[in-house]
């Protein structure tokens, strides 16, 4: 695990932005479906306030900076917040600093997980199918594809849908999507 390169995630991922989204202050996302395209979104938290990115385009939907970025002032002990722009109907939960979490797993086999074997520089390992880490090749079943050097992991998983993976860390969001792009 340690000699593992990082590599870009196998087909049909691609990601959505060259490298990463800055988000200075990240302190959590979420996901939630746009209302108009079903496109997956993901709803990023931050010391700033809330943005929502289109997971498939990578565009920045809708930002809100005047929202409370601290969960122990909202009144909901379940993680969620307000959503802005298009879904401003509906509360996102999110996954981040303060506690919560994203789906690990997809229907159809993919697997996320967080491995740390030079701690506190956590990896992020993707596999498909019973390919684990210990079982094949790196790059044949598993691929090394996020690596934290330089910030805090803060959430990695999928989207409900399953058709985007998410890496969340305190200063950027990273994503890959296999929904086909528009």
């Amino acid at each position: 695990m340690l000699a593992a390169p990082v590599v870009p995630a196998p087909e049909p991922w691609r990601p959505v932005f060259e490298g990463c989204a800055p988000v200075g202050g990240l302190l959590g996302i979420g996901f939630a479906t746009h209302p108009e395209n079903g496109h997956d979104l993901v709803m990023v938290v931050s010391h700033d306030g809330h943005g929502l990115l289109d997971a498939v385009t990578g565009e920045r939907i809708a930002r809100d900076r005047d929202a409370d970025p601290y969960p122990e002032r909202d009144a909901r002990a379940d993680l969620s917040y307000p959503g802005p722009g298009p879904i401003a109907d509906r509360r996102v939960h999110i996954a981040g600093l303060f506690g919560g979490g994203l789906h690990t797993g997809t229907d159809d086999g993919w697997v996320v997980e967080v491995v740390s074997p030079d701690w506190p520089h956590d990896r992020v390992v993707l596999s498909s199918g019973s390919a684990m880490p210990h079982r094949a090749p790196h790059g044949e079943g598993w691929w090394h594809v996020f690596h934290s050097y330089h910030s805090e992991l803060r959430a990695v998983g999928f989207s409900p849908s399953g058709r985007t993976l998410a890496v969340a860390t305190s200063s950027d969001v990273t994503l890959w999507t296999r929904a086909p792009a528009d």
